[in-house]
């Protein structure tokens, strides 16, 4: 369980293809504090450290995992949002993030505005059935955020300076595919309906 509020960006130091998975080496402050078998979010991703070095960790990202996000379009060198796992009693500043991304979405538009910067992303709608709301949360490569101009297969949100600065937003274009991880209980709501 996360909270979609970065604790850090960090390097990615290698990558390794081994049959269908991906090891991803990451080079983070915090990795002295880590131990095997826990969960971090890589750009919104869950995944779980399965090697610790002095300055770096390891963590494997199986075939389901690259076929539903970004992960293979990482190069060394790259910058990826970490969060590690919520710890309990904390305060949850974002919302309730599960690090289960439900796919990608690309990024159409940037548009500076007087004190923020306003992004678009769009998704296709059949290969991910979710939607969002207005006001209501998405994560964005592991961003908790807020919706605003909910569409049928797109939706924008507006970025402060912090968050542009302490983010890989920063790093962002258009034409770039990101991460997307709905709000958990819309998904429930949603599902229910169906029904």
């Amino acid at each position: 369980m996360f909270t979609g509020i970065i604790e850090e960006v960090a390097l990615l130091q290698e990558i390794k293809k081994e049959q269908g998975n991906l090891h991803l080496t990451v080079k983070a402050r915090f990795t002295p504090e880590l131990k095997i078998d826990q969960s971090v979010a890589h750009n919104g991703v869950c995944l779980t450290v399965v090697a610790l070095d002095d300055e770096t960790f390891t963590v494997t990202a199986i075939q389901e995992t690259l076929e539903k996000t970004n992960l293979e379009q990482l190069n060394v060198g790259d910058e990826i949002n970490l969060e590690r796992g919520l710890q309990l009693p904390a305060r949850l500043d974002g919302h309730i993030v599960q690090g289960h991304v439900d796919g990608v979405g690309i990024c159409t538009e940037i548009i500076p505005q007087d004190g923020s910067t306003i992004f678009t992303f769009s998704y296709n709608y059949k290969n991910i059935p979710h939607v969002t709301i207005e006001k209501g949360s998405i994560t964005i490569n592991g961003v908790s955020l807020t919706v605003i101009n909910s569409k049928n297969n797109s939706f924008s949100v507006a970025i402060i300076p912090y968050t542009l600065a302490h983010t890989t937003f920063k790093n962002l274009k258009q034409g770039d595919t990101v991460n997307l991880e709905f709000d958990v209980i819309g998904k429930y709501v949603q599902r229910l309906a169906q029904f």
